[in-house]
């Protein structure tokens, strides 16, 4: 395999049982929703933020979700451009968190060669993850969350890389890494840290090392889709213990999500979800948009119908702009819409030409 620097300046978003509600679940919408992740670590001052964030806001925007950069800076020309301001964090990728890598690099995951993360990062060197089955690696994230959710600045929080390494890359990807994975290969299936195997081996009584085929066992899908569940519904609730929401950059669909990246994220009580809905990454056209939603929404009604009882939680499509000229643009969103979307946000800010802006206009007129 080949190391290539992929996606490093795109950012994270690329690739961005019944559970009991934290809180209530928002209100139906009678609005389309637009939204927007935004890179906010570039050299700007305050009224070039504004500048930019008037054009989306004339455009119709609602939101914006940051990554980075100073959070009283961007939320004050956010704000002042009548944008709520959500702050995206990296959450198991903790591959800027110096003090966790100096301080407790046992928490970081270890894959079925029994290489961890932090010193053999799988794909490229910023794939650096936290095992979500470990109590305190549960508690630092929902200390972070909770810190941010209590911030006034802050509208609400946004996770990305809540799951585990991608065992399986998109299938467009595939030859940008020099790899075929049409089966799980051992170096990129994640976690098999001490912690992991005691917990299974409690709850099943084997090792997951000592399985035959590991792939293939669903008990021990279960039991890393479960980890990452269970580290999602604490963070949930330091969120909502602070009065804020809390949403999510997802794989597309429940069914892609759990296969590729152990993510059961129709299970979880998050305010919005938010799945990447890059249909390029997946050698597919702009109609499997509309197919992805539609397994979202109905797979979140199912869910608000059976732990909720409430309305469905909404769910933005996530368009991916480098794949998207504008008259693709325009065509995306009105799949989405018709699909059952609630909204849609785009990848990211910076890409937003005003064409694009004039096709978005065009789109949700």
């Amino acid at each position: 395999m080949k190391r290539r620097d992929f996606v490093r300046n795109a950012g994270s978003a690329v690739f961005l049982g019944a559970l009991p509600a934290c809180a209530s679940p928002p209100p139906a919408e009678s609005h389309f929703t637009l939204w927007s992740w935004v890179h906010g670590n570039r050299d700007r001052d305050a009224g070039e933020w504004r500048r930019l964030f008037a054009r989306l806001r004339e455009t119709g925007f609602h939101a914006v979700l940051v990554g980075g950069g100073d959070i009283e800076l961007v939320s004050g020309a956010a704000r002042a451009e009548g944008l709520e301001y959500h702050r995206w964090f990296w959450t198991m990728n903790r591959n800027g968190d110096a003090w966790v890598q100096s301080n407790h690099p046992e928490w970081f995951t270890v894959s079925r060669n029994l290489e961890r993360s932090l010193e053999h990062p799988p794909y490229v060197g910023y794939y650096r993850w936290v095992c979500p089955s470990r109590g305190p690696v549960r508690e630092y994230l929902r200390g972070r969350i909770a810190e941010l959710a209590s911030n006034p600045a802050i509208d609400g929080v946004h996770l990305d890389y809540v799951r585990h390494c991608d065992v399986i890359l998109p299938r467009g990807l595939w030859e940008t890494y020099d790899l075929v994975q049409d089966v799980e290969h051992p170096e990129f299936d994640f976690c098999y840290c001490e912690v992991c195997r005691e917990q299974f081996a409690a709850l099943d009584g084997r090792d997951p090392l000592e399985i035959p085929d590991p792939t293939a066992d669903e008990a021990w899908r279960r039991f890393r889709w479960d980890s990452v569940t269970g580290a999602v519904r604490e963070l949930a609730a330091a969120a909502h213990e602070n009065g804020k929401p809390i949403t999510a950059a997802v794989f597309p669909t429940p069914t892609i999500a759990r296969r590729l990246v152990r993510q059961d994220w129709d299970q979880w009580p998050l305010d919005r979800f938010f799945p990447m809905l890059y249909q390029g990454f997946y050698l597919e056209d702009i109609p499997w948009i509309g197919d992805g939603v539609r397994e979202g929404v109905a797979a979140l009604a199912a869910t608000d119908r059976d732990a909720r009882g409430g309305a469905a939680t909404p769910l933005n499509a996530g368009l991916y702009l480098p794949s998207l000229d504008p008259a693709a643009l325009a065509e995306a969103i009105a799949t989405a819409r018709a699909s059952g979307a609630s909204g849609v946000s785009t990848f990211e800010m910076d890409g937003l030409t005003d064409e694009h802006l004039a096709a978005i206009r065009d789109a949700t007129a």
